[in-house]
């Protein structure tokens, strides 16, 4: 008959497999080859199967020992989510934390912040991933969200990473050929570039001046789900965009777009949105943390916040 095999067993098999290496794995586990060979051997024992294959090279993962990791990895998850329920003041947070953002935001200003995350707390690990659509944080097993755009549902918990808003803009070339559009109204007579994007409506275009807010419904030969899109398209002269300072910044500076009625905006912050308070998860809390920081440090010049001036930690809760 079996036996339960060790939590501890399990980490080091964790370690081992994603490694390649015993000696890899003993370094990062703070332990000698000897014990990371003797554990992995009584896990072997306990569990009755072979785990992994090893040739002086290299280490690699047998069928039943890629199956016996990825329970593994749940196993261990499990557990230091009710490690950090019961200790929420950890001081190095460890675990899986799962993150979601859109599509071109995700990539280019995301990813990298979680880059350095994980480099600053590395018994934490993330599983990033990215989407066309609004994310339901608590149905669909996330523990945040980062997302442009100041809509959120009462039920979640939000604080604000970082100051942003859409602009209109398009290339000179096409404001040659059209001519520059005086109000909001006469959008409705030019191309714009429709996005489909997470959360916004489709061909309906919200912005404010001031304290008033107006609405144009818009239209265009060209339609995307994805934001990147549509802004090459702007530089090829097809026609407006409404796009975030953080996505078209760089190219209103070089001239490449032009800025459109620009007593007009539309506010579109950027937040970490959570389903539960941060004093539940150490590894939620430091996260959004380090988000926070790393927004306010590197915010250009361009947006909204200044030259990395801090962007007010608006929380929600």
């Amino acid at each position: 008959m079996n036996k339960i095999p060790s939590n501890d067993d399990l980490r080091v098999f964790t370690v081992v497999a994603r490694k390649s290496s015993f000696t890899a794995a003993a370094d990062e586990l703070g332990a000698s080859a000897a014990y990371v060979t003797k554990r992995i051997r009584i896990l072997e024992q306990d569990l009755a199967t072979k785990l992994l294959h090893r040739t002086t090279r290299r280490v690699t993962v047998t069928e039943e020992g890629e199956r016996v990791y990825h329970w593994a990895q749940r196993v261990l998850d499990d557990i230091d989510h009710l490690i950090q329920e019961v200790s929420v003041t950890r001081r190095m947070p460890r675990g899986l934390l799962r993150v979601s953002s859109s599509f071109g935001f995700g990539r280019n200003l995301v990813a990298p912040a979680i880059s350095q995350l994980v480099e600053r707390y590395p018994s934490l690990s993330v599983r990033f991933e990215v989407f066309d659509r609004l994310v339901d944080v608590a149905s669909e097993g996330f523990d945040l969200d980062v997302r442009v755009g100041d809509e959120i549902a009462p039920h979640l918990i939000a604080r604000r990473l970082a100051s942003n808003h859409r602009v209109l803009c398009a290339a000179p070339s096409y404001l040659e050929r059209r001519g520059m559009p005086r109000t909001l109204a006469e959008l409705s007579n030019h191309d714009c570039l429709v996005i489909k994007e997470r959360d916004h409506p489709f061909g309906v275009w919200k912005l404010s001046a001031g304290n008033s807010e107006q609405t144009v419904k818009v239209t265009g030969a060209l339609s995307t789900n994805n934001g990147e899109i549509a802004v090459r398209w702007a530089i090829d002269g097809r026609g407006i965009v409404l796009r975030s300072l953080w996505d078209v910044g760089p190219l209103l500076l070089t001239g490449q777009l032009t800025q459109v009625l620009p007593n007009h905006r539309q506010q579109a912050n950027v937040w970490a949105v959570y389903p539960s308070r941060l004093t539940t998860s150490a590894k939620v809390r430091v996260g959004v943390e380090f988000l926070e920081e790393y927004f306010r440090r590197v915010s250009p010049s361009y947006w909204p916040n200044g030259q990395g001036s801090a962007a007010p930690a608006s929380a929600l809760a």
